[in-house]
């Protein structure tokens, strides 16, 4: 009964009485509804994929590429970190046909050998365009897998993925599964 009487005062037509607007609207707003209802239960939730390669260049300096299913335009931060240190190099990148490249990471004079860490991170849907929250979800609702958990500010769901990997000659005292470069 409500829908109706709300209904019936957005019609604008005076000319006609109140019960033919109010049986017309309430016999066209219930299939609306009906499909509208039906529009959530057919979103498939995106199993996030997200893999990396890492590439030392001449000077000793980090480029990292990836690939992933996110959406073209989706904004990711890509982190390293030196195991020993903790220190960390952070850029952000968009996806684009399925990947992304960012860097070079290090100093100047390059990375010591030793162990690090890269990180990537799809950054809140919040912050995302638009194109990739109707993808995503407004709080990213529709990712899903074992690379997303909930966000740390409360701001929906995130996907981060993290792989292990050394710099140099350090391979003998590890018992990790790494890459070395």
């Amino acid at each position: 009964m409500v829908v109706t009487m709300s209904a019936a005062g957005c019609s604008g037509s005076e000319d006609e009485p109140p019960s033919n607007v109010s049986e017309q609207t309430a016999t066209s707003t219930q299939p609306a509804d009906a499909s509208v209802a039906e529009e959530p239960a057919t979103i498939v939730p995106l199993e996030v994929a997200i893999s990396t390669s890492v590439a030392l260049r001449p000077d000793r300096r980090l480029m990292v590429e990836g690939e992933t299913n996110l959406p073209d335009q989706a904004q990711v931060q890509v982190i390293v970190e030196r195991e020993v240190s903790r220190v960390r190099w952070r850029a952000r990148a968009r996806v684009s046909d399925g990947g992304f490249i960012a860097g070079p990471f290090g100093s100047g004079s390059g990375l010591p050998d030793g162990g690090y860490i890269v990180q990537v991170q799809l950054s809140e849907a919040s912050v995302q365009p638009q194109t990739v929250q109707a993808v995503i979800g407004n709080r990213g609702e529709n990712l899903a897998g074992e690379l997303v958990s909930q966000s740390r500010h409360g701001l929906g769901q995130v996907a981060t993925y993290s792989r292990r990997f050394l710099v140099g000659e350090e391979p003998r005292r590890t018992r990790d599964q790494v890459e070395v470069h």
